[in-house]
């Protein structure tokens, strides 16, 4: 997320009330999480075991619980509590505004777009030409739709990103100021989920189709031409590669690639990054024919029981 206007270290310093490393006119443009930050951004890190990644990453300023050798170029924001002053920068620059119309004042809708009764389209969402929105879809603040979208009814895009750090009271929510954009001619099925990124953005790219049931994590990019079957969960921070098939009830951990032209099969689980242009199934997935020629060699161990047996 980038903010209205840049911002001084010391500006963010004194707005979530903590010390400073670096010039104080060190300039300040955005937050984001660490898989998409840019120069002038701020990434937050309050384990020791990820702050040799936030430091170098591309962030240049860092929100960190220690004090800690600043490397060159970059500046420190030092807090007790990065997770909550996170929260703080997200709640200052992009609060939550109640609504109250159906449709937001501020959106944009484009011609020849069909609104069906019952829908909500929050503040500053953009709609192309061409589209057809079923009722009862809830598209939330900041969401973009291209030309030629098709959504069917119950659908939610834009909902948080389910991101929580446990601490003694319960779960404290990472608030989501990302967004959620539908590129030109996606069809969306009935009752799917894609949440909107936590800094960044949600995208589901041109041309794909997604069945009904669907659950797309935060910040997540599915490519051009991809098919995603019924009741298939993708996790947050997940790539998907063009023209990528996921067949029905297949889950998907956070944080990983799958390669173009992949095709999933039916409730698989897939834990780590797939290569393209090969075909997987099972939990954990693997390549399928490997797969089936365990199975079968499975099914050999009676018989070879039985010749063991009939030796002795």
């Amino acid at each position: 997320m980038k903010f209205p206007k840049p911002h001084t270290l010391k500006q963010i310093a004194q707005l979530i009330d903590c010390e400073f490393v670096g010039d104080e006119n060190f300039p300040v443009l955005g937050m984001n999480e660490i898989h998409v930050v840019e120069p002038g951004d701020i990434v937050f890190v309050d384990h020791p075991k990820y702050y040799d990644k936030a430091l170098n990453s591309a962030a240049t300023i860092v929100l960190i619980n220690k004090e800690v050798e600043c490397p060159e170029g970059k500046a420190l924001l030092v807090s007790d509590d990065p997770f909550r002053d996170f929260n703080k920068i997200t709640n200052h620059f992009k609060p939550f505004k109640a609504s109250n119309a159906q449709v937001s004042d501020s959106a944009q809708i484009g011609e020849g777009t069909v609104i069906q009764p019952n829908c909500f389209i929050g503040h500053n969402v953009v709609i192309g030409k061409n589209c057809v929105i079923h009722s009862n879809v809830s598209i939330y603040d900041d969401a973009i739709i291209g030309d030629n979208v098709t959504i069917h009814a119950n659908t939610v895009l834009g909902a948080n990103a389910f991101y929580y750090k446990k601490r003694p009271e319960g779960f404290d929510r990472l608030k989501s100021s990302g967004r959620v954009i539908i590129q030109d001619n996606v069809d969306i099925g009935a009752s799917c989920t894609i949440d909107r990124g936590v800094t960044g953005n949600t995208i589901i790219g041109e041309g794909s189709k997604l069945d009904n049931l669907i659950q797309i994590g935060h910040d997540t990019v599915v490519g051009k031409k991809c098919l995603i079957a019924s009741q298939a969960g993708i996790a947050g921070c997940v790539i998907i590669e063009d023209e990528a098939t996921i067949w029905g009830q297949v889950g998907c951990a956070s944080g990983i690639t799958i390669g173009a032209k992949a095709v999933v099969h039916a409730q698989s689980g897939i834990s780590k990054s797939l290569q393209g242009g090969k075909t997987y199934w099972g939990t954990p997935a693997q390549e399928a024919k490997e797969h089936l020629k365990g199975l079968a060699l499975v099914k050999q161990i009676p018989k070879i029981l039985e010749e063991l047996k009939s030796k002795k």
